[in-house]
């Protein structure tokens, strides 16, 4: 039978225990690294959860849209207002909310929406531009009103149009601005 063995397996060692079948039993070695993959897995699926609820804020950095504008924060905050009142409506017909204090509610978000409703038409009809130009106008004056205290001459009291050494009109030498 020594020989058979020989010649049949022509000089290889039997693979295992139970391989006569044509299999290896893997035994430990493979429920071993199927658990390792599992825990693995696990950790990395726990820590893409909970890592986003463990960040801060950063300091309100990068916190608002790109598209903020004076006009999208009203219509924004208008619509919230007016979400606020079809809410407090609601509660109100659901008996909810008392009667005084649905008025006063009531009240005050209407005069909120109405504030709102002005400000983005104060907006709309160009109130930034016109702001603008009041300021240049109040600038000009001053500049206007500095430029004739500073090139006056102190002589004959004559108003320089530019700053200038001597004097237009009597020819005397200018001092420095009092």
């Amino acid at each position: 039978m020594e020989s058979v063995l020989r010649v049949g397996n022509f000089g290889l060692k039997p693979k295992a225990a139970g391989a006569e079948h044509g299999f290896i039993d893997r035994g430990r070695k493979g429920s071993n690294m199927f658990l390792w993959v599992t825990v693995l897995t696990s950790v990395a699926l726990a820590v893409l959860i909970v890592y986003p609820l463990l960040q801060t804020d950063g300091g309100g950095k990068g916190t608002l849209p790109i598209d903020v504008t004076p006009q999208m924060d009203l219509k924004r905050r208008r619509l919230v207002l007016y979400e606020n009142l079809q809410d407090l409506e609601f509660e109100y017909r659901a008996k909810k909310i008392a009667a005084d204090d649905y008025q006063a509610l009531k009240e005050a978000y209407t005069a909120e929406a109405a504030r709102l409703m002005a400000a983005s038409q104060e907006l709309e009809q160009g109130v930034e531009d016109a702001f603008i130009e009041k300021e240049v106008a109040l600038r000009r004056a001053r500049r206007k009103v500095h430029v004739v205290e500073q090139y006056k001459c102190a002589n004959c009291g004559f108003e320089n149009p530019v700053p200038v050494k001597f004097c237009g009109e009597c020819g005397t030498k200018m001092g420095r601005p009092v």
